[in-house]
Parts: structure tokens; sequence; C-alpha cells
């Protein structure tokens, strides 16, 4: 079997070295015309480092990012409202691991350089066209034909438009993301993520790696709903350069006694300003030998780390269905989108809902000013209530995860 995989991202490389593992003869065609490392920190979830072991490169990223241990929520005043352990520390057989997304690609990269070829990877090569009999169309008009084609080209792919052309741009909800890293002071006890304030303005930090002397590299996140603001005038606008004045000043009174959040973004040498956008799930994946494949299929908002981990899972639930389809393309196509598509429009709808960040909206409703017992305000069952059903739509309870069998092996 021959496959061609549209884009060399994240989903893209994921589902190169997946189909490579059960033996299927992979070609990557991304339209850039050299890979390099970009984008921004992302964190993996647990279930995303299972199909990274699975494909042996889990070892390789986990020496390049940072294991958080916890993860804290808290208000706008700093006072905490829920605190939970994550990854090993959670009790899973994985870890979760804080990583800069072009860190991940390149492991993914070499790992396909390795295993499939150089000569494999075809870069400048901008997809235009598919068709349903498995051929791909690129911009300089050569037309290449597979027993199976991944289109795994992002938010704005060309295969989703070709199928639905009157889709329209991304969907913004009108909240702005600035995004840094700076080196400070450790916060806490090096291994937890804090994300504080609420829906409308929010402030999330975690470490990326350790420093001397009881420092830490941090990632940032200072988001603020602004529907009406002009700073994204067009679409190309996103992924610019920010500026600290147009979201600094909304945070100046958020110093707490064991964080200092202006100091942090003060500190930061640049910001980079993202829409939080997302699409509609749809109603198909597949037309055809034709498939979509992560942000392609199923773009969602930037809440519960789940973005770069569904493209993973994505990869590996492909493979592992046509594995188990014993190589009948058609009807392997079929179960993966049976199994993933309604799994992952979940998802964005979740998100849409705030995902597990919804308490953190509900003690801001009911408690503005702050509380003295935050058991007065909101009870744990009603916050676990939340957070584990997250966990279960997105598909990282630990219960979902103790057999620690792959989707190669085991798509669904």
């Amino acid at each position: 079997m021959r496959a061609i995989i549209a884009g060399a991202g994240i989903g893209g490389l994921a589902a190169a070295l997946s189909l490579q593992t059960i033996g299927v003869d992979v070609d990557v065609f991304e339209s850039a015309p050299e890979l390099r490392a970009l984008g921004v920190w992302i964190n993996l979830l647990p279930h995303a480092a299972r199909e990274l072991d699975a494909l042996g490169v889990v070892d390789a990223v986990r020496a390049r990012a940072v294991a958080p241990e916890s993860l804290l929520y808290c208000t706008k005043r700093g006072q905490e409202i829920w605190r939970e352990p994550r990854g090993l520390a959670a009790g899973y057989p994985w870890p979760q691991l804080s990583v800069h997304r072009g860190v991940l690609q390149e492991v993914l990269l070499d790992a396909v350089v390795a295993r499939i070829g150089r000569d494999r990877l075809h870069l400048g090569r901008r997809l235009v066209e598919t068709d349903e009999a498995g051929a791909v169309i690129f911009a300089d008009g050569t037309r290449v034909g597979a027993d199976l084609v991944i289109a795994a080209d992002g938010i704005h792919s060309a295969a989703r438009r070709q199928r639905y052309p009157d889709e329209g741009p991304a969907l913004w909800n009108g909240a702005l993301l600035w995004r840094g890293v700076v080196d400070a002071e450790r916060v806490l006890d090096g291994r937890t993520m804090v994300w504080a304030g609420h829906p409308d303005q929010k402030f999330v930090a975690y470490p990326i790696a350790d420093l001397a002397r009881g420092h830490q590299t941090l990632n940032f996140i200072a988001e603020l709903r602004r529907p009406d603001s002009d700073l994204l005038a067009s679409a190309a606008d996103w992924n610019r350069r920010g500026e600290l004045d147009d979201f600094l000043p909304m945070f100046l009174g958020w110093r707490f006694d064991w964080l200092d959040v202006p100091a942090i973004l003060q500190a930061a040498h640049e910001t980079y300003l993202f829409p939080m956008v997302d699409r509609d799930p749809l109603a198909r994946w597949t037309f055809g030998r034709t498939t979509l494949l992560g942000d392609a299929a199923h773009p969602m908002y930037p809440i519960g780390s789940n973005g770069a981990s569904q493209a993973i899972l994505d990869a590996c639930a492909l493979a592992g269905c046509i594995r188990k389809h014993e190589g009948d393309v058609d009807e392997a196509l079929h179960h993966y989108e049976q199994a993933r598509r309604p799994a992952t429009a979940a998802i964005v709808h979740a998100n849409r809902g705030l995902g597990p960040e919804l308490p953190m909206k509900l003690v801001e409703e009911r408690a503005p000013d702050g509380f003295t017992d935050i058991a007065d305000v909101i009870s744990p069952a009603e916050i676990a209530q939340v957070t584990e059903g997250y966990r279960r739509t997105a598909g990282f309870a630990l219960s979902a995860l103790r057999s620690g069998r792959s989707l190669l092996d085991e798509p669904y």
C-alpha cells in the first residue's frame, strides 16, 4: 500500500511514522520550502505520550521537555480554587509533557528521515486539490497517485476547502491570546501549571526548562476577551508580534503572594498574538481514498491541551484501523472516521463550553470579590464532575489508559 500525506506538521509526521510502523509505503509533501522549529509551547497529554511511546519517540521528546506534576486553578486574586495531580503524579503510565511545538516536530521529523528516508520528504509542494481515487494535484501542476491520501494541511486546509468551499474563515470567539517566554524565579514547586482568572481575563504559566539558582524558563499566556478589538484586522494579522501596552495594563493588579504576574509579563522580550479560533465540526472527513487529519479535520480552541494530542491520536488510530482491517482502505477509513470524528467533535463543543475551565467562570460569577472558604462558593463534587467529565470526553481519563494498549494495536 502507498500513502501520500499532505503536511509535515505534528499530525502529518505522526501519521507518516504510524503508517510506516505497519508497513505502508509513505511520501510526505509539505508546502514550506524548509522546515523550521516554529510555533509555541504546547502540552501533550498522557494518551498522546502513550502513542509517541508506541512510535518509539517519547524518550526523545521527554529529554527536551518538562513533565508537570500538578495543575493549579486560582482566581484573579490568586486564591486557590482547586489543584489536581497531572501525568505520572496522577498515576498515569505516561507523563504529561510541556514541549515546544518545534521541538516535537524536530523529533518526529528526525524519526521520519531515519525510518522512511529523506527522499520521501518533498518540500515546497503545496496541495491544491485531491480526488476520490487517491490522487493529489500540487500548485506546480504535478499529479501524484496513491492508494490513500491523508490531508494533514492544517486549519487552512486546501483539501477541506475543496470539499467545503463555502465554509469561510476560521471562527473567532472574541478572545485574544498573547504568548511569551521569560526566565523567572521558580513558581511554587517548579512543576506546577498555573491557570488564574476567568474566561474574560486569564493568565496561564508553566515551566518549560530548569535554570540555575532556582530559576526556570516559563511559558505564559495572557488572555483577554476583546470581541470589538481592531487588533485583528484580517487573517493576515494572525500569529503576529504582540504589543505589551495592549494587555499589560489589565494585569497590573495581579500580584499574589506567590506569583507576580505583571513582573513576568514585563520580563518578556517579545510576545506573539493569537486569536482564539476553531471551526465547526464536519459531517464528513473522508471522500473516496482521501481523508482529513489533525487541524484540517478538527481545529479546536487551545483549551485543555488537546490540539497536538488529538492529531497524534488521529494518526495512530488511522494506522490501527488499516492494520485491523488488513489493508482494506475503504473499510479502514470508514472505521477511522466513525471513531475519530464524533470524538473530536465532542472536544470542539466541550472547549466552546470552557472545558475544564468552567469552574473558574462559576467562581468569578459567584464570588467576584473573593472568598474565605472555596467550599462556600463551589463544592469539590461540582468541580470533579466538570474535570473528570472533560477527561472522559478528551479520552484521557485514567481508567481508559490503564490497559496500556496503543491505538496502533487497538484502534477502538
